[in-house]
């Protein structure tokens, strides 16, 4: 079975930075790309990153609403896609969300709807 587990949100000030991980098993990066989504309260869910991993290289995308402030990466070692976050906004506050879908799968990597496994959502609060 495919798992998803993310794991780091909190509570942390305008400016400062979080380290989202994305725990995976029963899959391989050589097969799924992984992405990262977030949902604030009444808003739809929105893909912020996703990664494609080949040959030991990798292909990153990024919205433009957090271009330059989030990385994302990964540790095939330890099946695990990071999202480093900086220089975060209140409007960055919501629930954020990984998941994987089969690499070839997928026309738009930022929407949520090829996407075939999910992990529970963790929460990231940033204040003013």
């Amino acid at each position: 079975d495919v798992q998803l587990q993310a794991s780091g949100g909190g509570l942390v000030q305008a400016g400062g930075s979080l380290r989202l991980s994305c725990a995976s098993s029963g899959l391989s990066f050589d097969d799924y790309a992984i992405g990262w989504f977030r949902q604030a309260p009444g808003k739809e869910r929105e893909g912020i990153s996703y990664i494609s991993i080949s040959d030991f290289d990798s292909t990153t995308n990024y919205a433009d609403s957090v271009k330059g402030r989030f990385t994302i990466s990964y540790d095939n070692a330890k099946n695990t896609v990071y999202l480093q976050m900086n220089s975060l906004k209140p409007e960055d506050t919501a629930v954020y969300y990984c998941a994987a879908v089969l690499i070839g799968d997928y026309n738009d990597g930022f929407s949520p709807n090829y996407y075939d496994y999910w992990g529970q959502g963790t929460l990231v609060t940033v204040s003013s």
